[in-house]
């Protein structure tokens, strides 16, 4: 499906979720908590994705189709509240969350004719830091407990030490279960149940399956399925199953760079199921990811895909995430795979080479009293600081074509940096050349910054600031009244592609020059361009020391350019 398809999509199951009399199936028997999660997603459907609706559709669907048993997920409810996890705080019960209730009644609840369970393979796609692990391992604790008498439940991932997380919890929580170990015996890779009736067990695989004969499994769980190179082990495990009534396979992954593995298939698969594409009822899918035009950077995006949101995490650690994330194409990657939950490689390409800044220095003999507007990226303690000035000169030519922009960058750092930083040899150079200025002081004097850029001989029509690292420089024009001349320039990928373009097109065209600055094409030629799922397009570093400031600040010019007025 395409993206139009796919938003029409939406729009289409929002209505017909409407129409759903969710009072009279009577969720509260269940939990109340089942009410909340279904009510939230019908009453507030741009909080969740296309996928999380057409799962609670489905849910519906299924309550008219097949047994529903409010008992058992009662029953499982009860047992995951009562199970101590490892925590900050210690050996901790925890309360579920309505989206895991949800995911309870789905996997517990629904009874074929013949009294055999519904759901077989269930897949729980969802970001870091949900809490994977407290919910799987209560899965594999009730097969032990409550399962066949001869259940045997397996931790599989793609290492040893992955697969030992999820079995090193198992045994924990069993060990508070039974402290003096007399009803499990307890190894490093198997539980056994010491029980004459129940002899079930658990086990930690992460081998080749080759090696893996004679399994009779009744629950497989799988972690960080999406990094697999391929199903060997899921296949193994899954295949043995066949003598059970009631087996269970459950995946449970967060979104990798591994676009070509086999779970982008599996995937898609269980995609075109919730959309009616294709009819298995035995599979449950609980998807969390961004719509197809949810914007990476705006918070609202970041609630959507992470319905733990102020539970497991802080939205505050996604806002940090994103900052470090812009330090180089690598970290955007692992922003977009591990907390967007986003299939994606590093987009990041080649931009605007050192050669093609250098090729438009021009030192203009007479600036004074020209309008211009300011940018400024500002570093404290640990590097320069570069501040932009942006000339649009309407009536000039240069070699015969219309070139009407004109930037001075000029670059600031602190003393004490000069002499402790890894490129310091390089920073003397430029200091010794002019081109680098020191201020005497341990970090960034803003007053003596915020008084140069006032004493330039221009007519500043704006100053534009990044609004996340600029509040204490601004103090300075906002003492002197000069508040209706601040703009700030919010540093997403969606505020950012018109200007790439625009800079582009200027640099690439020869409509515009640089005041000869080796820091400025330094800056430039250490600039990578990526691009987000919605096209949009911003410089990042090419890895997280370089320095692209300057780059930066005359991107920065052009969002201004267009902004202001009178320029």
């Amino acid at each position: 499906m395409g993206n139009k398809e796919l938003i029409q999509l939406k729009q289409e199951v929002i209505e017909r979720l409407k129409q759903v009399d969710a009072d009279s199936y009577d969720l509260d028997s269940t939990d109340k908590r089942l009410t909340v999660y279904i009510r939230d997603c019908i009453d507030n459907p741009d909080k969740h994705n296309l996928y999380e609706l057409l799962a609670v559709e489905r849910f519906f669907l299924f309550l008219q189709k097949y047994e529903y048993r409010a008992g058992e997920v009662r029953k499982f409810i009860t047992l995951f509240e009562e199970l101590k996890f490892s925590g900050d705080k210690g050996a901790t019960k925890i309360k579920a969350t309505p989206v895991q209730i949800f995911q309870f009644a789905n996997i517990k609840g629904f009874y074929r004719s013949d009294g055999r369970r519904l759901t077989n393979y269930a897949l729980l796609f969802v970001p870091r830091k949900f809490g994977k692990t407290t919910e799987t391992v209560a899965f594999m604790v009730d097969d032990l407990l409550f399962g066949d008498a001869n259940s045997q439940c397996y931790a599989g991932a793609n290492s040893y030490k992955q697969a030992q997380i999820l079995f090193g919890e198992l045994k924990n929580v069993l060990r508070r279960l039974d402290r003096r170990l007399k009803r499990f015996k307890i190894n490093r890779e198997e539980i056994t149940h010491l029980g004459l009736v129940r002899t079930s067990k658990a086990g930690c695989l992460a081998s080749k399956p080759d090696n893996l004969d004679g399994l009779n499994a009744s629950l497989g769980i799988y972690d960080e399925l999406s990094n697999a190179d391929s199903f060997g082990l899921k296949n193994v495990i899954d295949s043995s199953m066949g003598a059970r009534l009631n087996p269970l396979s459950i995946a449970i992954t967060t979104a990798s760079d591994k676009r070509d593995g086999p779970f982008v298939e599996l995937l898609n698969y269980y995609k075109k199921i919730l959309r009616g594409e294709l009819e298995n009822d035995h599979v449950f899918a609980h998807i969390f990811e961004p719509d197809v035009d949810d914007e990476e950077s705006d918070p609202n995006t970041w609630r959507k895909v992470q319905p733990h949101m102020g539970i497991t995490v802080n939205e505050d650690f996604y806002e940090r995430e994103l900052m470090v994330a812009q330090s180089s194409a690598d970290k955007m990657k692992e922003f977009r795979n591990k907390l967007l939950n986003v299939f994606t490689k590093s987009e990041a390409k080649e931009w605007i080479g050192r050669d093609y800044i250098e090729r438009l220095f021009y030192k203009h003999p007479e600036l004074s009293g020209k309008r211009c507007v300011v940018a400024v990226d500002l570093s404290v303690v640990d590097d320069f600081s570069a501040v932009t000035y942006l000339f649009h000169l309407g009536d000039r030519y240069r070699n015969q074509k219309y070139c009407p922009i004109h930037s001075v960058t000029e670059y600031f750092i602190p003393a004490e940096t000069v002499e402790k930083h890894p490129n310091r040899e390089l920073y003397k150079k430029w200091v010794e050349q002019g081109h680098l200025r020191v201020i005497n002081s341990p970090t960034i004097d803003y007053e003596f910054l915020a008084n140069d850029i006032l004493e330039h001989p221009y007519v500043i029509k704006g100053l534009g600031y990044d609004p996340y690292k600029s509040r204490d420089f601004l103090k300075n024009f906002i003492g002197a009244g000069l508040e209706d001349y601040l703009y700030p320039i919010k540093q997403t990928y969606g505020e950012s592609t018109s200007y790439v373009e625009a800079i582009e097109i200027a640099v690439f065209n020869e409509q515009m020059t640089f005041d000869p600055n080796p820091i400025t094409s330094y800056c430039f030629d250490n600039a990578v361009i990526d691009e987000d799922r919605l096209e949009n397009r911003k410089p990042i570093k090419r890895i997280p020391t370089d320095k692209i400031d300057g780059a930066i600040t005359n991107l920065m010019g052009f969002w201004m350019m267009h902004n202001v007025k009178n320029i």
